[in-house]
């Protein structure tokens, strides 16, 4: 990738009025607030070109010095995501049997979950999300990637934004460690898991923790000087 100063001109916002600016934004904020973390899939299809989009979709994020220091490795293959779910609930059953300590464990309590992880194998796509910790030049020397856990961050962000808009049910799942994806997924080590993103349709008979649905309100989580 060429980084050199090469200015171009820069997109045009669409103009709007501030009442449709205003719409716009309460049509996305309806969208999201419907998004929930889902455990029970259908194994129901979806094709790939859809995950491609999304995808390109969080590729646009961006990133410190642009370097775009993520890798989204997306998996339909059922012998894959079975050896991953093996390795996953393997890291989660020592979780669960204390290495997440009594406070962890009881904050996770009504949420209802456990080691038991059978979405891995059922949902149509799994994504891993690796972070790219340095750059390797065609010599192999290593170069510098700046802001990385905020760079991913945001991708990741914009893609689960994308799979919802999509119509599809996510869920983010975060074992830990998760190296065993660099070895399933032939990853290079400079490259570190941060994320699998479980991806495909609601079971119809899904359901949903309450807790879950409890957000804190805005005065809580924003605060305004003018």
């Amino acid at each position: 990738m060429d980084y050199r100063y090469d200015p171009v001109p820069a997109p045009k916002s669409e103009e709007l009025s501030e009442a449709e600016r205003h719409a716009r934004a309460e049509a996305y904020f309806v969208a999201m607030q419907s998004r929930r973390s889902i455990r029970d899939f259908s194994d129901r299809p979806v094709s790939r070109k859809v995950i491609e989009t999304c995808i390109r979709a969080a590729g646009t994020a961006p990133s410190g010095a642009n370097h775009q220091p993520w890798h989204f490795a997306c998996v339909a293959n059922p012998s894959i995501k079975r050896e991953i779910r093996l390795a996953a609930e393997e890291e989660e059953r020592a979780f669960y049997a204390g290495k997440a300590g009594d406070e962890w464990l009881q904050d996770l309590s009504p949420l209802g979950t456990d080691a038991q992880k059978p979405f891995l194998e059922i949902a149509p796509w799994l994504i891993a999300v690796f972070a790219e910790r340095y750059r390797l030049d065609d010599d192999g020397s290593r170069q510098k990637n700046y802001y990385v856990p905020e760079s991913v961050g945001i991708a990741t962000g914009m893609l689960l934004s994308a799979l919802h808009q999509a119509g599809l049910a996510t869920l983010t799942h975060t074992p830990n460690p998760m190296k065993f994806l660099n070895r399933i997924l032939s990853r290079p080590g400079n490259e570190r898991p941060t994320m699998l993103i479980v991806v495909g349709h609601a079971d119809d008979q899904a359901m949903i923790p309450r807790a879950a649905t409890i957000k804190k309100p805005l005065d809580h989580i924003s605060s305004f000087i003018e």
